[in-house]
């Protein structure tokens, strides 16, 4: 079994940062080090690490908010290595023009009817059953590259969790937003996934451990917030369905 023990640590003979919240990883990694007296692997390869697991549950979270646009940007970033970054051979298909061409036609009709109140939810409702798999495919896709088949079923598992996580809450939430009839709340929620696909693909790729100290108190607010959501929506849908049945009984006695 093999540990990390970071810079830092290795120069000084106290945990001087140990303070720092976004250290907190590398600490307890050299900690557990100290104590168990096993080897250390070097920083940079730890760096590697973090950065496949950050990239994999990135691509897996943004799937269940804009699939489309997840694919587009691998795609891209397959075809014109940007940020360094090789696609594994399992994905250098999306890099084809052909795919990239496909797909960011998908960007563009993805991007419209997410704006349009219960278009969107409709969209929802049908990609349930596209964005999920497609997450844990991608990160499957991801971790299996250098780490074997084993462990691409651990990250798939893990990965369309975490899609399904986010697609439940985006639908959820639409959903209850669609219930005002005003469209400018709709159109806020729509650009603010927008950016924050965009922004958390950036910081995976840049910030990796500051994605996934994000996509924890993500995933902490999910199982609290969705609970809420799914009552509410099983509400509304009471409701409507009361004053279906009253406009029946209305129409009945005239």
């Amino acid at each position: 079994m093999y540990t990390y023990l970071p810079k830092s640590v290795k120069t000084h003979s106290t945990f001087s940062y140990a303070h720092d919240v976004y250290e907190l990883p590398y600490y307890l990694a050299a900690f557990s080090a100290r104590l168990k007296n096993i080897p250390v692997i070097d920083e940079e390869i730890l760096l590697d690490q973090l950065t496949t697991i950050a990239i994999a549950a990135a691509l897996a979270w943004a799937s269940g908010l804009r699939l489309y646009v997840v694919l587009f940007l691998l795609g891209l970033a397959g075809h014109f290595h940007w940020f360094n970054w090789q696609l594994p051979t399992s994905m250098q298909v999306l890099a084809h023009p052909l795919v990239i061409g496909t797909v960011g036609f998908l960007v563009l009709v993805e991007f419209f009817a997410d704006k349009v109140p219960a278009v969107d939810s409709i969209w929802d409702a049908i990609h349930t059953f596209i964005r999920i798999p497609a997450g844990a495919l991608l990160a499957a896709g991801v971790i299996g590259a250098d780490d074997g088949a084993a462990w691409a079923v651990v990250a798939g598992l893990l990965g369309g969790t975490i899609t399904a996580g986010t697609h439940f809450m985006k639908a959820g939430s639409r959903a209850a937003i669609n219930t005002s009839p005003e469209p400018v709340s709709n159109w806020i929620a729509s650009i603010t996934e927008d950016t924050a696909v965009l922004g958390g693909l950036w910081l995976a790729f840049t910030h990796p451990l500051a994605f996934l100290w994000i996509l924890i108190l993500f995933v902490m607010l999910t199982i609290w917030l969705l609970p809420k959501l799914w009552r509410f929506i099983k509400w509304i849908a009471r409701h409507a369905m009361d004053l279906v049945s009253d406009a029946m009984h209305a129409k009945q006695a005239l």
